[in-house]
C-alpha cells in the first residue's frame, strides 16, 4: 500500500479516481492535480501563504452577484479568459480574430436601421462606424448580425449606471443586406478601468498593475453557415494597448479613426470584418 508523502502526492491524489470516471474529467482532473501539487512544490509555498490563498478565493466568490463576477474578472487578468479563448477559437488565415465576450453583454438588444445612432445620452465625441461583413474569400454576407455594445463617454456601460443611464445606450443591432455592409453612429470610444475595488483589484494593486482596459467597442457576429465572431476594435493611439488589463488586444484588431471631414459625426471608423466557415 502506498502513502501520501510530499514526493508521490499528485499520483496518490489521482489514483483515487474510479475506474469509471468520465474520461474526459479524469483527463482534466488528473493534468490539474499534478500541476498544482508541482506549483507548491515550485515555491516552497508556506502554511500563511496558503491560509491567504484560500481567504483571498472566499473573498472572490463572496464579491459576485448577479450584476458582478469576480471570479471572471480574476481569470481575465490572469490572461486565462484570453489563453481559453485563444484555443476555442483557431481561424483560417485571413478571418477575423476572436477575442474576449467581456461581462457587460445584454442579449435582445434593439434590432437598429443601418445608419441609426445608438448613442441615446449625447455624450462623446460623435462616430461614424462603417464597413463589410465578407467571407475568405472577399464576398459580401448578406443577412449577418451585428451585435454592438460598448462603454459612454465617462467609461461606463449602461448596465453600470441604469439609474443614470438610458437603457440600451450604446447598443444596437443590425442585420446586413445583400452588399454586406453595416453603418451605424456612435461615438469615439475611451478608455476605462475594470472593477477594482475587490480583492481582484487589490491582487492588482500589490503587483503594481493598473486596472485599465484600452478604448474599445465589442461586437459579436453572426450569420448562417459560419462561425459566431466575438470581438472588439480598438482605438489605435490609446495609451493603454499595450498594457490591457485584461490582455485583450490584437494587433489586427487595431482600427483606424479619422476625422470626418464635412461628415455629421465627428470622426469616421470603416472596418471590414471576415468570418471563417463552420
Amino acid at each position: 500500500m502506498s502513502y501520501f508523502t510530499e514526493e508521490n502526492s499528485a499520483e496518490i491524489v489521482n489514483a483515487r479516481m474510479s475506474a469509471d470516471t468520465d474520461p474526459r474529467l479524469r483527463q482534466v482532473m488528473t493534468s490539474l492535480v499534478k500541476h498544482l501539487h508541482a506549483f507548491a512544490r515550485d515555491v516552497n509555498l508556506t502554511q500563511d501563504e496558503w491560509d491567504y490563498a484560500i481567504g483571498f478565493l472566499t473573498r472572490t466568490g463572496q464579491m459576485c452577484s448577479d450584476e458582478r463576477q469576480e471570479f471572471i474578472l480574476l481569470s481575465d487578468v490572469l490572461g486565462f479568459s484570453m489563453l481559453v479563448d485563444a484555443i476555442n477559437n483557431r481561424r483560417p488565415a485571413g478571418a477575423t480574430e476572436n477575442t474576449v465576450f467581456g461581462p457587460f453583454h445584454v442579449a435582445d438588444a434593439p434590432i437598429r436601421a443601418m445608419g441609426e445612432n445608438i448613442t441615446l445620452d449625447g455624450k462623446g465625441e460623435s462616430c461614424l462606424f462603417e464597413g463589410h461583413v465578407l467571407d475568405l474569400d472577399g464576398k459580401p454576407i448578406e443577412g449577418a448580425c451585428i451585435d454592438v455594445w460598448a462603454d459612454n463617454a465617462d467609461g461606463y456601460y449602461d448596465v453600470q449606471q441604469p439609474d443614470f443611464q438610458p437603457k440600451w445606450n450604446n447598443r444596437g443591432r443590425f442585420f446586413t443586406g445583400a452588399d454586406g455592409g453595416y453603418s451605424f453612429r456612435g461615438i469615439k470610444p475611451v478608455s476605462y478601468p475594470i472593477p477594482d475595488d475587490g480583492p481582484v483589484g487589490q491582487m492588482l494593486g500589490h503587483l503594481g498593475r493598473h486596472p485599465y482596459r484600452p478604448a474599445h467597442i465589442h461586437y459579436l457576429i453572426t450569420a448562417p453557415g459560419y462561425q459566431k465572431l466575438v470581438t472588439h476594435t480598438f482605438v489605435g493611439e490609446d495609451e493603454y494597448l499595450e498594457s490591457d488589463a485584461v490582455f485583450g488586444v490584437k494587433k489586427s484588431l487595431i482600427a483606424p479613426y479619422e476625422r470626418n471631414e464635412g461628415g455629421d459625426t465627428v470622426w469616421r471608423s470603416r472596418f471590414d470584418f471576415v468570418l471563417a466557415p463552420v
